[in-house]
């Protein structure tokens, strides 16, 4: 069966299946969610109106059986920095759609009644509106739930929390994952798209799909067995993610002084060890919980975990290092428990656990509540959650509240929160945050792998030599990998073990019988990346969005005592490809 576009208007309440077309065949993922909101949604438009569009795109290589295969990219044009937005989930969402041969959903316009919340209902060559009463303003595990015991089992799920609904530009939008538990689009504010669209969940029953045909069959067995092979290999993605979470930065950052804590004022944090990876784990057999899990079908880093109380009972999965630095040292919380039930909110309110912590970060430098006050941080989510006055400063972002307080101290690029690592003392991830077309986001090229892992050589952490062209390299890359549906921790043997990136390009020639070469990958990448700044720019950003806060170039941050002292022009260089 022939591959589709599934487009669903919500000012019509119609559905409809459309042809490929030529100039989408070829892309997947990240490459085809920006390559639509590129061309079909008005880069100045208002992120909440009708002209906006919400984007979903199984990666290239998504219900194939290779490992690490199910992630699905959410595009839209994102309330919460002003650009474009790709944001990146697990789940079983992606191997759902590929296997009905849905390439891309695309979701626009929005209701003339703005009091109905609707579901949209995928399944073989059939889309149905529905109305969505009963689940208007439930929580994210009772909507999964609730949508599995109606619908199937093993349905996916795409869902808004009542963030969502209230359009924060904070909202996140949850993936059911294997087990009925949440993954997260979680950067950008996408939950709020998908709210504006007065759209409360979408459904993708696989019941009858045709699966993903593969060229070459015997070819992609091959390819596959060398990718996880490499996978399994490889000192972080074979042992160190599956041992202890990335949670197993919290030391490691620490050590190197890159852990930002209270409000990025030092990058060490007297607790580090309480809230460790190695912590985590010994409380998770203790308790009798999972250590390792895997976020989708297919997964063998199995980096997910099952986090429980004391009496075994389930609290959250995929608890991460962003989150539990974000929470812990950024917020001086020590207690793994109360930073547990803090991700178990966020997930089901349905807002960006990263966006949450510097947000809580930055409510506690505007003395909202005090540093290091796990009752307090866990009430603020609640009224995040209830959409009271001061929920609703909190759930637009750290920048909203740093605008409503006075506060100057607010760690965010393009309007979004920086991530876990100070750029102060890993300057690669620094570039990164600065250029991304994202906004501040650890994801979108990696350096800590080099600066700090000495994955794919190394350079120096502290120094600004070479950190603009690892930032660039890294961010192509990552562009290409988010186009393919792979998990991003396949860039770790990728860029030791030569033979993983050969496989992976012998895993798409088999798949869609092409000849692509690495070159073929490399100008995929620099072409999502360009198709993404044009929009930016047409959208009204220049050189100076791409900045640091001025506290970075201020104030030393200890234990090496350094600001961030790229200048504007070492910064700008970085889009000379």
């Amino acid at each position: 069966m022939a591959e589709k576009i599934l487009r669903v208007n919500m000012t019509t309440l119609t559905g409809a299946f459309e042809d490929v077309p030529s100039e989408w065949a070829g892309i997947g993922g990240r490459a085809l969610t920006s390559a639509i909101v590129a061309k079909e949604v008005p880069p100045t438009c208002d992120a909440l109106g009708k002209h906006n569009k919400l984007v979903f795109a199984p990666g290239l290589l998504a219900g194939t059986p290779a490992a690490q295969s199910g992630r699905l990219s959410a595009g839209a044009k994102s309330p919460l920095t002003g650009g474009i937005k790709e944001s990146n989930a697990g789940g079983t969402a992606a191997q759902n759609l590929a296997k009905l041969a849905i390439k891309a959903l695309i979701i626009e316009g929005a209701p003339v009644d703005d009091s109905k919340f609707y579901g949209i209902q995928i399944a073989k060559d059939s889309v149905k509106i529905v109305e969505a009463t009963e689940l208007v303003g439930k929580r994210n595990y009772e909507v999964i739930k609730t949508l599995s015991a109606q619908i199937a089992p093993k349905v996916g799920v795409l869902t808004i929390g009542p963030v969502g609904e209230m359009r924060m530009a904070a909202a996140n939008i949850s993936v059911k994952d294997p087990d009925g538990n949440i993954r997260s689009h979680g950067r950008g504010g996408l939950g709020a798209v998908m709210g504006s669209k007065k759209v409360k969940y979408v459904t993708i029953d696989d019941t009858n799909g045709t699966g993903t045909p593969i060229a070459d069959p015997e070819k992609f067995k091959g390819a596959a067995r060398a990718f996880a092979k490499a996978i399994l290999e490889h000192p972080v993605s074979g042992e160190g993610l599956p041992t202890y979470g990335t949670n197993v930065l919290v030391n490691v950052l620490n050590e190197a002084g890159g852990l930002p804590t209270k409000n990025f004022r030092t990058g060490q944090f007297e607790g580090h060890d309480k809230i460790s990876g190695e912590t985590m784990r010994e409380i998770i057999v203790k308790r009798g919980g999972k250590p390792k899990h895997g976020c989708h079908a297919g997964c063998i880093i199995q980096c997910s975990q099952h986090y429980v109380d004391e009496k075994g009972e389930y609290i959250t999965s995929g608890f991460e290092y962003e989150t539990i630095w974000g929470f812990g040292a950024n917020c001086c919380i020590d207690d793994l428990d109360t930073i547990a039930r803090a991700d178990r909110i966020m997930d089901d309110i349905g807002i960006d656990s990263i966006e949450g912590a510097v947000i809580i970060g930055v409510a506690m430098e505007a003395g909202i509540v005090e540093f290091g006050d796990g009752p307090g941080t866990l009430k603020l989510l609640e009224e995040i959650g209830n959409g009271s006055p001061l929920g609703r400063i909190l759930g637009n972002g750290a920048a909203s509240v740093g605008k409503a307080y006075g506060i100057t101290r607010v760690p965010v690029v393009k309007g979004q929160g920086i991530p876990a690592y100070d750029p102060r003392t890993v300057k690669g991830i620094g570039v990164t945050y600065a250029t991304s077309t994202q906004g501040a986001d650890h994801t979108a090229g990696y350096a800590v792998a080099t600066n700090i892992l000495k994955v794919g050589g190394f350079i120096d952490p502290l120094k600004n030599e070479g950190q603009v062209e690892l930032s660039r390299n890294l961010q192509i890359a990552t562009a290409a990998i988010d186009s393919t549906g792979l998990c991003l921790f396949v860039a770790f043997p990728a860029l030791d073990i030569p033979e993983t990136l050969a496989a992976i390009i012998d895993m798409l020639n088999a798949k869609y019988n092409l000849t692509l070469t690495g070159d073929d990958v490399i100008a995929l990448g620099k072409s999502v990346l360009k198709t993404e700044h044009a929009f930016n720019n047409a959208a009204g950003f220049t050189k100076q969005d791409d900045r640091l806060p001025e506290f970075f170039s201020e104030d030393p941050c200890a234990p090496h005592n350094l600001t961030w002292t790229m200048s504007d022009e070492e910064i700008d260089e970085f889009w000379n490809f």
